[in-house]
């Protein structure tokens, strides 16, 4: 009963879309209705409010931290509880990529993903972040830099010796991760993926 209540409470904080949230904050369109359709903070960008794809970014990303600090902080102290932590990670991730609050079409978890980590090992989740940033500046495309980063996310833990279930939960979270981008590597090949910063007409007219 202890695991279902801590999975089910981190999936419903991986639910909360903060990109629909910051959207309506500043006034802007359903980020469901523009560009690549994602509620995330990529397609908030495009939106041309840097403010409010940071504050997405930043929500998103706190949404994975919290749900597994929790679950680190308050699961029993024993081999049940690391197996909590690994569960809710994976959790609060499917939370955010299916949301029960927006009929289980969400975002594709980068951020959230990025929470869990740094929640799970800091300078783990930093040096995913740090591939991530290097993609992203020296190419801008964001997928081309979440899918680097995935592939490096379960490198990094077996590299610091995270614990097994740990090391699962992350592989489990970069292969969702992959595949979430399969549309994107799609156009990656074609030259058809969109930079980021670009926007989207769509996303001018909504």
């Amino acid at each position: 009963m202890t695991t279902l209540i801590f999975v089910v409470c981190a999936y419903l904080i991986g639910s909360v879309s903060f990109a629909v949230l910051m959207s309506k904050a500043f006034g802007l369109a359903d980020p469901r209705s523009y560009g690549s359709g994602n509620p995330g903070a990529t397609n908030v960008l495009r939106s041309g409010k840097k403010a409010a794809a940071a504050l997405t970014l930043l929500g998103d990303a706190a949404k994975g931290w919290l749900a597994v600090f929790l679950a680190i902080r308050f699961a029993p102290h024993n081999g049940d509880g690391l197996l909590i932590v690994a569960l809710v990670s994976i959790a609060v991730f499917l939370g955010h990529v299916f949301p029960v609050f927006l009929k289980f079409k969400g975002g594709k978890g980068v951020a959230t993903a990025l929470g869990v980590l740094l929640a799970l090992n800091v300078w783990m989740g930093l040096g995913v972040l740090a591939v991530w940033l290097l993609l992203a500046v020296a190419f801008r495309y964001s997928s081309l830099a979440a899918l680097a980063a995935s592939i490096a996310a379960p490198i990094f833990a077996m590299l610091i010796h995270l614990r097994p279930e740990l090391v699962y939960a992350t592989a489990i979270m970069s292969m969702l991760l992959i595949w979430r981008h399969k549309g994107n590597i799609q156009n990656l090949m074609t030259g058809k993926e969109s930079k980021i910063g670009s926007k989207k007409k769509e996303a001018q007219s909504a």
